[in-house]
C-alpha cells in the first residue's frame, strides 16, 4: 500500500487522480520488489563468500594422530609453492603426492570462467579441459556450489594418478549441483550422484547438461536421505564401490549422525572415501573426531585460505 504522504491529490493535462495514482502505486511496488530481489542474490553471494571468520576460535582438542596429520610444515609448503604451475592452472603431481605423511597445503584456483550472461544463477568452470556450466539455485542448500566441491574437483584434476577413477564405480553424497560428479563422469567413472528428493530436479539437470554430448559412462542420479533405507535401496549384495566422495557435507545441521552412519554403510574394504569439507564451527571439529574413532583418517590437503580439508578414509583392516 502507498504510504498517504506519497499519495497524489492533483491531476494535470487531464490525466484523472485515480490513473496516476494507480501508475505510482505500480512503479512503489515494482521497486519493493526489485528490493527484496537484490537483497536476495546479495544474500546468495555473501553464503558463497570464504570467510576465515566463521572458524571457532574455541575448537575442541583432536586426537594426536589427528592433530599430527594437520601440522604442515613451512619448508613443505615452500616446496609446493616452488612446483606450483601458474601457468596451466594445477599444482604439480609431485607437490600433490607427497610421502611425508603431512597434508599439502593448496590453494582452490580460479576455474569460474567469467562469461557475460543474463542469468544470474549459472556459473560456468573448466575442468579436464572441459567448460562446464552449472545452474544454481537459492531456494536450498544443496543447489549452490561450495568450496569443497571446488577443492575435491582440482584435486582430482592434479591426482589422476594417485586417483584414477576411470572405469571405477563412485559414489557422490550429498551431491547438490553435480560439478563434482560431472567431474568424476569427465575422468572415466561409473558415477552415481544422490542427494535429497527437492535437490534431484536441478542436479539431473546439471549432470544431464553437461555429459550428454560426450563419450563417457552415463551417469545415474538417485535419491539418498542419509541414514534411511539404505539396505533397502543400496543393498550390500548388489551396490559396492570403489570411491565415495562427499563434499561440504557437515556444516550445522541435525543429521550428522545418520551422515556418519552412511559413510559407515558404503565404506567397505577396498573403498576409498574422499572427504572435502570448509571447516566453520565446533561440530566440524567433533564430527572429525568420530570419523577418525572408526575410520582410518588421512588428511591429503589444505586450503588455507577457504579454511577446506580434505580428507581419505578407509576402513581399519583387523
Amino acid at each position: 500500500m502507498v504510504p498517504s504522504s506519497l499519495a497524489l491529490n492533483t491531476s494535470r493535462d487531464g490525466v484523472s487522480t485515480a490513473s496516476l495514482e494507480n501508475l505510482f502505486q505500480v512503479t512503489y511496488l515494482a521497486t519493493l520488489w526489485f528490493a527484496a530481489f537484490f537483497e536476495m542474490c546479495v544474500i546468495s553471494s555473501y553464503v558463497k563468500i570464504s570467510s576465515a571468520a566463521m572458524i571457532s576460535a574455541q575448537q575442541p582438542p583432536l586426537s594426536n594422530k589427528i592433530q599430527r596429520a594437520m601440522d604442515c610444515q613451512s619448508e613443505e609448503e615452500e616446496t609446493c609453492e616452488e612446483h606450483y604451475d601458474s601457468e596451466n592452472c594445477t599444482c604439480s603431481s609431485k607437490c600433490a603426492e607427497s610421502d611425508t605423511g603431512s597434508p599439502v597445503t593448496l590453494q582452490i584456483l580460479q576455474n569460474w570462467v567469467p562469461r557475460v550472461s543474463h542469468y544470474f544463477d549459472k556459473e560456468h568452470y573448466t575442468y579436464v579441459g572441459h567448460q562446464i556450466v552449472i545452474q544454481e539455485s537459492i531456494e536450498h542448500f544443496g543447489a549452490v556450489v561450495w568450496p569443497g566441491a571446488l577443492a575435491l574437483s582440482q584435486y582430482l584434476e592434479s591426482n589422476q594418478e594417485q586417483f584414477n577413477l576411470k572405469d571405477k564405480k563412485v559414489l557422490e553424497i550429498g551431491a547438490g549441483t553435480g560439478l563434482l560428479s560431472i567431474v568424476a563422469c569427465i575422468l572415466g567413472a561409473h558415477v552415481t550422484a544422490t542427494d535429497l528428493p527437492e535437490v534431484l530436479e536441478n542436479l539431473s539437470y546439471n549432470i544431464s547438461r553437461n555429459t550428454q554430448n560426450m563419450n563417457m559412462h552415463k551417469p545415474e542420479v538417485r535419491k539418498l536421505v542419509w541414514g534411511e533405507g539404505l539396505n533397502e535401496d543400496f543393498p550390500v549384495s548388489t551396490y559396492h564401490y570403489d570411491f565415495i566422495l562427499a563434499t561440504d557435507v557437515v556444516y550445522h545441521h541435525a543429521a550428522l549422525d545418520p551422515l556418519l552412519a552412511t559413510m559407515v554403510y558404503f565404506c567397505k574394504p577396498g573403498t576409498v572415501l574422499l572427504w572435502a569439507n570448509k571447516f566453520r564451527f565446533s561440530t566440524d571439529y567433533e564430527f572429525l573426531e568420530k570419523l577418525g574413532n572408526i575410520f582410518n583418517t588421512t588428511i591429503l590437503a589444505e586450503f588455507p585460505e577457504s579454511n577446506v580439508k580434505l580428507l581419505k578414509v578407509t576402513v581399519r583392516e583387523n
